[in-house]
This record gives structure tokens, C-alpha cells and sequence, in this order.
């Protein structure tokens, strides 16, 4: 792709001049333009450096950059995707950067990432980063720009204990892991000194503002879209669901002073709108924000939705988004069985599916997608029948209505109730058995490969240990058998695969990411948990 696509970019932000002596820095998304250009975390970010003046930043993506500094002071990744650390690796080579922080010395840049992978367990990635900036990036990114501002100048040792200070910095050479053995348990995570913080605190952004795009552009993976962010986090709090329990507190957007200003900014570049959040039907305000978008000036509009909670589908809703050019939605249901449900606090009954399916199809959606999950902890055979047995009603009770069913399997997040929960080795059984019954059934069934849940676990659950795997990985493929290649390789250097993927782990054990402190302590975790069962 040539660099003339940035050409056709339309800011909604204006860039400031940078200072002759502004820091330069390279901000890089591991992926393509298209891909990297599409996530709003790193156009919010990518639009905050542009607008300070004490900064001049070039933007870098895997097929395309912007012109680089030859001497970058910081290089910084928004690390959306897992498997992307793959691009990072080679995107530091490409720039003839150590991948290890420990072979960095005083003429390479320091090497600082952020974003909801780092955010969640940085611990498999840390000695590829000297900074690792946790949680959210509204006040965050300032506060550590300011730091270093005032270090600039300095040893690269002294920037370094300098930014540990800062809250939500996490600077992981500055801490210590040790081992019960090489291939045991992680005996204690410590501060290098009593000068270093025990415990990073990650950082949660608490105004009513919320995000919307910086830069429309039809080469964007969804072409020309403006974003806008309706709800951050999600109240329900399913006991696995990272999108709730890490991004904690619930917030939503002001309608007057956020969402009404956003959406009219947005649409005088573009007549596509997509509403972000884990749960945008659940804002407050959200019949108001309807009756807004269906005003006659924005009948040629087209509104896309992000999934949306069971029962909030309603007929009016569905007719807005029909006239607005959306064919179909997205649920997230979990399992049919009313058990499992419960023991995930999903506050969700049967009923209300159908009632949904039949709103969609009544207020003139063409079909909807269902989000469903196997494995899930305490999951027995008789509930994945039921899931089979819900799809089955779903079709009968709305004939010619396009139902789809993607599954994936349950994979434990840190922060999380389920976080000591391994991954059940049944599951890839169990999403054949749904594929088998579902298609039978005429029911389109799209599942998620088990094989990358399992790797998904890895890395959810993995320590510092698995930075010398993941080198090798790298050279093998990112297919399951080159992992598993891998961990033979480094037998006796590490756990076995096993015991980061499917082990259920002691609630006392020292956890990969216990210095990191996520919105809830793990007493309420752990209390969490124990009202599951």
C-alpha cells in the first residue's frame, strides 16, 4: 500500500506545530494501515501527540510510515491483538532495536507500549518494553510525556526510576520475578528497591466525555466509518468477561455534552456511524440518543451497532437500525442452559432471547448473530444440549430469519472471577457437537478455532518465562504445533503448557500479574468466584 492513503485521511482534530526542540517519537500499531487505523484507542492516542507541541510523532504500521525520525527518542505500540506481537518483533528490528530491554543501551529509544493486551497481562511481553502504560490513556498518556519531559536529558537508568513514580507506568525491569523452580510456580514478584513501587495501580479515566474517531478515511477496514464511544465497561460483570471486570467502573457517555456534539462532528465528514461499547443499549439515555438519529436529516445515515444486551432489542430499535442500512445484530447469549448462566451471572433468560429474535425480526432486521461459549467453568454435556435446543426454538419461533451461532471456547483472563479457571480439553469435543446438530438443523454455526483459544490461554495466563518461547515461536509459526514445538525445546526451563492452559491454579498461588492492580482487589474476586457455585 502506498503512503498516498494518508492523503485521503479527513482529521477531525487540527495537529499542532511542534517546538524545534519537540521529542520526536514513532507510534506504531503492529498490523496494517487498514487494521491500525480502524482501532480508536490508536487514533486517540496517535490525535494526543499530534496536538501537543513539545511533540513530533510519525506514524508506523507494517505496509506503511509516514517519514521516521532518524534519532526517535520513544517508540511506542497500542497492542490491540495477541497474536501481533509477531509484528512488533519484527517492527523493532526493522527500526535496528534490541527486542530484549535489557540489550537496549543509552543510543536506542525507550520502547513503551499500551493498550487492552498489555493492560490485561503484560507479563508474557514485559522484557520486550523498557514502559508498559496501564489502563486508560486519557490521563495517563499526559502525565507520562510530562515525566519524561523532565528527564529527557537524562541517564536512561535515572528516566527509568523516574517514571516508575508516575501512576499506572509500570517500568518491568524495575521488579523481580522468582521461581519455585525453573519450571514451578512464581515464589514472589518484588521492587528492585524500596524505592520502587510494590504495586501498579491501573489507571481509569471517570469523566462523562467519552472517545469518538480523530480521522475518517475510506481505506480504513470499515471504510469511512466515524466512531463514537456510547458506554465504557459493561454493568453485568459475567464472570469471565474481561470487557467488564478490567475496564471497571461502568461509565457512559453525556448525551448533550459527548455523544449529540460527537455525532454531529462526525457526520458532516461522513454519513457512516458506528456506536461503541461493550453494552451500548444499556446507556441511560439511549431511547433519547434513538429518537435523535431518526430525525429526517439523518435518514441517509447508515448506523452500525456494536453487540448489544438481550433485552434491549426492541421493535423500535430494530426498525431504527433497519432503516438505517443495519441487516443484523449481535447478542451475546453464552450457553442456552439457564444453569450456567447463573454461575456466570449472566441475568438473562430464555424468554428473553425469543422475545429479542422476534423484536429483530418484526422491526425488520434480515437476521441476527448470537455469541455463545463452551467450556465455560461447571459446563456439563446436558448444557451444550440446551444451547442446541434454544437455536432450534429460535428458528422455529422466527422462520426465515438468518440465525447464526458464533461459539468460542471459555478461555480464563486475568482480573477476572474465572481467572484460576483452566480451559476445559473437552471443548474442542463440544463445538463439534454444536456444529454437527446446528447445521443438521439448518443453523449457520461459525465457531472460533479452538486451538487459538488454547493459545489465547497461553498468553492470558503466562509469565515473564514465556518471552523466550515466544522468540522461538516466531520462527516456527503461530500455528498450535509450533508452540507446543517450542515448550519442548525449553522442557525444564519452564511449566509445561498444560499448566498455563488447562490447570485449575491454587487461589493462593502467586499470580503472573499480583503486582498489577486491576479496578477490584482479589479478595472481591476471589469472593466473586465463590458465589458462582
Amino acid at each position: 500500500m502506498s503512503a498516498s492513503v494518508f492523503n485521503v485521511e479527513r482529521l477531525l482534530f487540527t495537529p499542532t506545530p511542534s517546538d524545534l526542540d519537540a521529542i520526536p517519537i514513532i507510534f506504531a500499531f503492529p498490523n496494517e494501515y487498514t487494521v491500525g487505523i480502524t482501532s480508536l484507542g490508536y487514533q486517540l492516542v496517535w490525535a494526543t501527540l499530534a496536538m501537543r507541541s513539545d511533540v513530533e510523532v510519525s506514524r508506523l504500521f507494517t505496509d506503511l510510515h509516514e517519514p521516521l525520525p532518524p534519532h526517535p527518542e520513544l517508540v511506542g505500540f497500542s497492542f490491540s491483538w495477541e497474536l501481533d506481537y509477531v509484528n512488533i518483533f519484527e517492527r523493532l528490528e526493522f527500526l535496528n532495536i534490541p527486542l530484549r530491554s535489557l540489550h537496549r543501551t543509552e543510543k536506542h529509544p525507550l520502547i513503551f507500549g499500551g493498550g487492552p493486551v498489555l493492560t490485561a497481562n503484560p507479563e508474557p511481553f514485559a522484557d520486550f518494553f523498557d514502559i508498559i502504560l496501564l489502563g486508560d490513556g486519557e490521563t495517563l498518556l499526559g502525565n507520562f510525556l510530562d515525566a519524561y519531559q523532565s528527564v529527557r536529558h537524562e541517564s536512561r537508568s535515572t528516566q527509568l526510576r523516574h517514571l516508575a513514580q508516575i501512576p499506572g507506568v509500570y517500568i518491568p525491569s524495575l521488579y523481580e520475578v522468582s521461581y519455585q523452580s525453573l519450571d514451578g510456580e512464581i515464589a514472589a514478584i518484588q521492587p528492585i528497591d524500596s524505592n520502587i513501587p510494590s504495586q501498579i495501580q491501573k489507571q481509569t479515566y471517570r469523566g462523562n466525555i467519552l472517545s469518538a474517531s480523530t480521522v475518517v478515511t475510506e481505506k480504513a477496514a470499515w471504510e469511512n466509518i466515524y466512531m463514537v464511544e456510547v458506554v465504557r465497561s459493561c454493568p453485568e460483570m459475567c464472570r469471565f468477561c474481561l470487557a467488564s471486570y478490567l475496564t471497571l467502573p461502568f461509565r457512559t457517555a453525556s448525551l448533550e455534552a459527548s455523544l449529540i456534539p460527537a455525532i454531529e462532528r462526525g457526520l458532516q465528514v461522513t454519513r457512516r456511524l458506528g456506536l461503541l461499547g461493550a453494552s451500548v443499549t444499556q446507556h441511560p439515555e439511549f431511547d433519547e440518543l434513538l429518537n435523535y438519529l431518526t430525525q429526517p436529516n439523518y435518514d441517509d445515515v447508515r448506523l452500525s451497532i456494536a453487540s448489544v444486551r438481550t433485552n434491549t432489542v426492541t421493535e423500535k430499535l430494530a426498525r431504527t437500525l433497519a432503516q438505517r442500512d443495519t441487516r443484523s445484530l449481535t447478542i451475546a447469549v453464552e450457553s442456552g442452559s439457564d444453569r450456567i448462566r447463573k454461575m456466570i451471572n449472566k441475568k438473562l433468560e430464555n424468554e428473553e432471547i425469543i422475545q429479542a429474535i422476534i423484536n429483530a425480526k418484526t422491526g425488520g432486521l434480515q437476521g441476527m448473530k448470537l455469541y455463545g461459549m463452551v467450556g465455560i467453568p461447571g459446563e456439563e454435556l446436558e448444557d451444550v444440549e440446551a444451547t442446541i435446543e434454544l437455536m432450534k426454538t429460535l428458528k422455529k419461533v422466527a422462520p426465515g430469519f438468518k440465525l447464526t451461532l458464533g461459539c468460542s471456547t471459555f478461555v480464563p483472563k486475568s482480573h477476572t472471577p474465572f481467572q484460576w479457571f483452566g480451559v476445559n480439553p473437552d471443548a474442542e469435543k463440544r463445538l463439534k457437537l454444536l456444529e454437527k446438530k446446528l447445521r443438521a438443523n439448518g443453523i449457520e454455526f461459525r465457531p472460533e478455532s479452538y486451538k487459538w483459544s488454547v493459545i489465547q490461554a497461553l498468553l492470558s495466563r503466562g509469565d515473564r518465562r514465556l518471552s523466550y518461547l515466544l522468540e522461538l515461536v516466531r520462527n516456527y509459526g503461530d500455528s498450535l504445533g509450533s508452540y507446543r514445538r517450542a515448550f519442548k525445546e525449553l522442557r525444564g526451563k519452564l511449566p509445561s503448557m498444560e499448566y498455563y492452559v488447562n490447570q485449575n491454579w491454587d487461589l493462593d498461588q502467586v499470580l503472573p500479574w499480583q503486582h498489577l492492580q486491576g479496578p477490584l482487589p482479589v479478595m472481591t474476586l476471589k469472593k466473586h468466584l465463590l458465589d458462582s457455585f
